[in-house]
Formats: structure tokens, sequence, C-alpha cells
């Protein structure tokens, strides 16, 4: 199965609010990566996300690092497993993000909403 993680990123000059969370989808060549205002609670309110670039690979297996080009640092939060189902969730098996994952448009961008795994 392919693998996801979960950074927690402080001192982007383009955030305003100084932290949000990457969540990294592997994909073949790159990971497939969303900007998350919050960690996304299963059953909780859904959360702001924002579709970024394909990050490199190497980010799922590191801990802590600088982000170049002076963008912050980023610190790894949660790491695991995860599947995509035909409607296009995604079953994640993690410590903290455990559970389906829809990343849907939304009226002001598009949001993330973890629901309890089934």
């Amino acid at each position: 199965m392919p693998r996801f993680v979960l950074l927690e990123h402080i001192g982007h000059p383009d955030d305003p609010a100084g932290l949000h969370y990457d969540l990294l989808l592997e994909g073949a060549e790159a990971c497939r990566t969303w900007r998350l205002a919050t960690i996304p609670v299963a059953g909780g309110d859904a959360v702001a996300a924002e579709p970024l670039p394909p990050h490199r690979l190497e980010w799922l297996g590191i801990e802590r690092a600088e982000v170049s080009g002076g963008r912050g640092f980023a610190k790894r939060v949660d790491a695991g497993s995860y599947s995509t189902g035909t409607d296009g969730r995604l079953d994640l098996t993690g410590a903290i993000l455990a559970g389906c994952l829809r990343l849907e448009p939304a009226a002001a961008g598009w949001r993330a909403t973890l629901t309890p795994e089934q």
C-alpha cells in the first residue's frame, strides 16, 4: 500500500497563521500534497484544505528538516499507509489520521473531512 505522512509546517512566509499541516500522499514519482489548516479529527468538522504542487518522495522518510528556500521547518506528526476508494475517498491507517478522508471542493477552496473507520 502507498504511504502517507502528515507534516507540521511552521514559519512559511505565505502562511498568515504561521502554522499549517502538509498531507503528502505517495505516488509513483512524487507525493500529491495538500495544505491543511488544522489536523482533521474523525467525526469532527471539516478543515480548510488547499492542493499544493507535488513534493519529493524523500519527505516520506524525514522526521524533521528545514524547508528549502527559507520556507520554514517541517516536522512529522503522523505517518501510515492509505488506499483510494472507488468514490475518491482515502482510507488512512495512521496513529492520528485513521479513517476515511474526503478532500472536496467547497465554496471557498477545498475542505478535508475525516470520518471514523467503518
